[in-house]
């Protein structure tokens, strides 16, 4: 069985009198421990689609199921790191990191461990007293991802995490992840207007249309052993970057 399951997922939001479709019949599934990313032009429903995965959005129509159990509203078993860092400025690193912790009332020895412990994954050890202000935005991002992982969840919401860095910083933060996903085995749902960081990262690139958003394609990327940079100068990378492009509407000026 599958560990998330998006079955024909509408969203239809009222702005006054008008109604706005942003998801149309939105169907896919990926098993537990899996990296998916969904890729598509800019509002055409991506965000909106991982906010109803989490529960923070009502869909309009549709089932969405985490785990075999129906998402209806928000729920503790996930962790979300949003475009931006949103880290709390008068707390430290460790802090914040430790943020969920205390709202779910378990900030305890075994938590303090487990900041320890991500902080040192991360390249953050000797941070961890420092605010954010003094950080970079790579670093600062770093820490958003401690903190959605604190708790251990086995869902992983990413929403363009690493749009707003340099290129050279962007390529460490996607190895880092990787690292991460595989120490951690979360599952992981990723936005991303990258094609290049789409298909390096994840086993599976969902590609939508415009909105309102359908899924469009589904490409599935396999390699053997570790994900390297050495990746992306592969035929396979070559061939499912056109096969993307193409469902984008990017090819000979296609619309889609």
């Amino acid at each position: 069985m599958a560990f998330v399951e998006i079955e024909n997922v509408r969203k239809v939001f009222r702005v006054g009198h008008a109604e706005i479709v942003a998801l149309d019949e939105a169907s896919l599934s990926f098993e537990e421990g899996a990296f998916v990313s969904l890729l598509g032009p800019s509002g055409c429903g991506k965000t909106t689609l991982l906010k109803i995965v989490s529960g923070l959005l009502d869909r309009t129509a549709g089932t969405v199921r985490v785990g075999g159990t129906e998402v209806t509203g928000p729920y503790s078993d996930y962790g979300f790191v949003f475009q931006q860092p949103a880290l709390m400025p008068w707390r430290n690193v460790r802090d914040n990191v430790l943020f969920p912790m205390e709202i779910l009332g378990r900030r305890d020895a075994e938590a303090e461990r487990r900041a320890g412990e991500l902080l040192a994954l991360t390249g953050l050890a000797s941070f961890a007293g420092v605010r954010p202000h003094q950080l970079s935005g790579g670093m600062q991002q770093r820490v958003s991802l401690c903190r959605a992982l604190i708790h251990k969840p086995k869902l992983l919401l990413m929403d363009e995490p690493f749009g707003a860095l340099d290129e050279f910083t962007r390529l460490e933060m996607n190895d880092l992840l990787l690292r991460i996903r595989d120490e951690t085995k979360a599952s992981v749902l990723f936005v991303t207007h990258s094609i290049s960081e789409a298909i390096y990262l994840s086993d599976k690139v969902v590609v939508f249309s415009r909105r309102p958003a359908r899924v469009k394609e589904e490409i599935l990327i396999s390699t053997d052993g570790p994900r390297s940079q050495e990746f992306r100068f592969t035929s396979q990378f070559t061939e499912a970057e056109r096969r993307a492009s193409e469902a984008l509407g990017l090819l000979h000026g296609e619309e889609h």
